[in-house]
């Protein structure tokens, strides 16, 4: 089993990668492959809502950037945790121009894997970040992970996250209810636990 975990910061190895590194080593612990995906410093197109990810059946039509690569990773993946720095009290708006394109053109590589997410922040912000965050689970019939405490750590400088705590402690803690998770879907899959079916058709378009 493999956990993918997304650093949404342009700093490859600043505080969110750090806590993400958190998550990974526990995982690696109890028997569980993890990688993580650098969003890099590089342009990142904003979804522009053309539908053509869904007209044609392949995902996002642009391919200057990473969020191809990121989907074919995912589908072989088993769970993920999506890291973001907080700015402003929000969460990075690179890693959610990325996660806009990759779930609209892709949503269904993600359905029934587990996911969480992670915020982290000087100071404030960070529980609205991850509030932002975790509703790309929720609209994708993904499991989400919690921990002991919010998904946050804090930290300014890099490397300042490592005196956190708490917050590595709700790292770790996070990582072992993840490997719990997969390894319980594991055992039901092996027992023919079937997934639930899924109604489509029907969608309200407007509001009376």
């Amino acid at each position: 089993m493999k956990v993918l975990m997304l650093n949404g910061s342009a700093k490859p190895q600043g505080n969110t990668y750090l806590s993400l590194l958190e998550v990974g080593k526990e995982l690696e612990k109890l028997g569980i492959e993890y990688e993580i995906f650098q969003l890099g410093g590089g342009p990142i197109r904003d979804c522009i809502g053309c539908g053509q990810c869904r007209e044609k059946g392949a995902g996002c039509i642009f391919t200057d950037d990473t969020v191809h690569e990121f989907v074919e990773k995912a589908r072989q993946a088993d769970g993920f945790v999506f890291g973001t720095p907080v700015y402003y009290a929000h969460p990075s708006g690179r890693v959610l121009s990325f996660l806009d394109r990759v779930f609209y053109g892709s949503g269904s590589v993600f359905a029934y894997k587990p996911g969480a997410s992670v915020a982290v922040a000087r100071r404030g912000g960070t529980s609205a970040s991850f509030d932002v965050m975790n509703k790309y689970f929720g609209i994708s019939q993904m499991p989400v992970v919690s921990s002991t405490y919010w998904n946050m750590t804090h930290g300014t400088a890099p490397g300042e996250v490592l005196e956190d705590a708490e917050g590595l402690q709700t790292m770790r803690n996070l990582a072992r209810n993840m490997a719990w998770l997969l390894r319980c879907m594991e055992s039901g899959r092996a027992a023919g636990v079937p997934l639930p079916a899924t109604e489509r058709g029907n969608q309200t378009n407007f509001i009376r």
